[in-house]
């Protein structure tokens, strides 16, 4: 019998089944990839956006640590991980297989989930299709690290979709990498380049609506890490257009490797090195929890008492109409707390939710929503659902004892 099954390998679920299976019990782990880590594996998402704040003394004060820190401190002793944002995710997929094996977790590949059952607000069963055909399991308690809340709404649980005005949601953006880069000479060319994408762009030369060109400097020499290709308007929770969604996008890439090998010295020995293996969601479903974190109790730096996570990454809204992205930054020294509240579907008894899918607001989303805030979530939805096991669900556990645990796990809460 599992204990606890996690849905999803991405770092809310690795998170999550690393910290249950910590706890003593028997967990599963489904993933529907050949690896783990989620948006940095299926979507080349780096690096890792900013996960402190700044002390008194200018010196970083790390408020994701506890599973997460663990991942990094590891990755960097492999040589997977040059500082604390940029990594090589061939390292990070390997590390990850290690720290679950090494924790005991059952481990599902090439699973993909397709339905659920529940009753009175428990899960009874998931149906996995597998290599061999369809097959149900079941478990005392699961965690939708889905990052799409799939787990939930197939569950029937109730679930918002984006924005609240329209569902419309964040864009959706194809990463890719190009070799044989002047990398010295790009970081000087890229500030150059803008004003003549723009007026490309307003010609209707360029059809990325996408207010700039932005890349990030690979720790591989000579390669270049596009996050650009934006495409709107389309659902990330129909695969029709999903699928228009990948057709654009691939387009964008082609579009931005002639403008830079039309335009820019530093690209004339380029190459499109790699994509994606799928475009990257930023924002999709989302449960509707036992409480709902809004941009005004991020604004406020709240910490509730239940808290399980504390984060400050900007709220960081890349426009679901078009163009622009809009950021509110956090004051150095200030963050807010997430409540484990936050972590229940409104009604559940043995399911929670982990990483971007949690119950939030379109605003507050665009800042839990990066990967070692995920992490954080997903360590505190493990810890909790072990203790779920035993106290005969996810409401009957001490938030006071959750939050004891995850400070002896070295993870900040308050």
């Amino acid at each position: 019998m599992i204990d606890v099954m996690v849905v999803g390998g991405g770092f809310a679920g690795v998170g999550a089944a690393l910290a249950a299976a910590r706890q003593g019990k028997r967990v599963m782990i489904v993933e529907e990839g050949n690896a783990f880590g989620g948006a940095a594996h299926h979507n080349l998402v780096i690096p890792f956006m900013p996960y402190w704040t700044v002390g008194e003394n200018g010196e970083k004060d790390y408020l994701t640590r506890g599973i997460f820190q663990e991942i990094t401190s590891r990755l960097k002793a492999m040589g997977g991980m040059t500082d604390d944002k940029f990594f090589l995710e061939e390292s990070l997929k390997l590390l990850l297989n290690r720290m679950l094996i090494e924790a005991g977790v059952q481990i599902l590949f090439h699973a993909k989930l397709v339905d659920a059952k529940a009753e009175h607000g428990a899960v009874s069963s998931v149906t996995l299709a597998l290599a061999e055909g369809l097959r149900d399991f079941s478990a005392k308690v699961y965690i939708d690290a889905t990052g799409n809340g799939d787990l939930a709404a197939l569950a029937g649980f109730p679930t918002r979709l984006g924005r609240e005005s329209d569902n419309a949601c964040q864009p959706m953006t194809l990463c890719f990498r190009v070799g044989g880069v002047d990398q010295e000479r790009w970081l000087t060319e890229r500030k150059e380049l803008q004003p003549l994408y723009a007026e490309k762009q307003a010609k209707g030369e360029i059809k990325n609506p996408r207010e700039n060109i932005l890349t990030f400097m690979s720790p591989l020499p000579g390669v270049v890490h596009f996050n650009t290709t934006r495409v709107i308007k389309r659902s990330p929770v129909s695969s029709e257009e999903l699928t228009q969604a990948e057709i654009e996008a691939r387009e964008q890439v082609f579009e931005m490797m002639a403008f830079l090998k039309e335009n820019a010295v530093s690209f004339q020995n380029a190459y499109l090195l790699s994509t994606a293996p799928a475009i990257g969601v930023r924002e999709s479903r989302m449960i509707d929890g036992e409480t709902l974190l809004s941009a005004e109790d991020l604004k406020a730096c709240r910490v509730p008492v239940d808290t399980v996570a504390v984060a400050n990454y900007d709220m960081d809204i890349h426009s679901p109409d078009g163009a622009g992205t809009s950021h509110y930054y956090f004051e150095p020294g200030t963050y807010y707390g997430i409540p484990y509240a936050a972590l229940i579907p409104r009604g559940s008894r043995n399911l929670l939710a982990a990483g971007r899918c949690i119950s939030v607001t379109h605003e507050a989303q665009a800042s839990v929503r990066i990967m070692p805030v995920c992490c954080a979530t997903g360590e505190a939805a493990g810890v909790a659902a072990a203790h779920a096991c035993d106290a005969g669900g996810v409401r009957n556990i001490s938030t006071d004892t959750l939050r004891r645990l995850l400070r002896e796990n070295g993870q900040r809460v308050d």
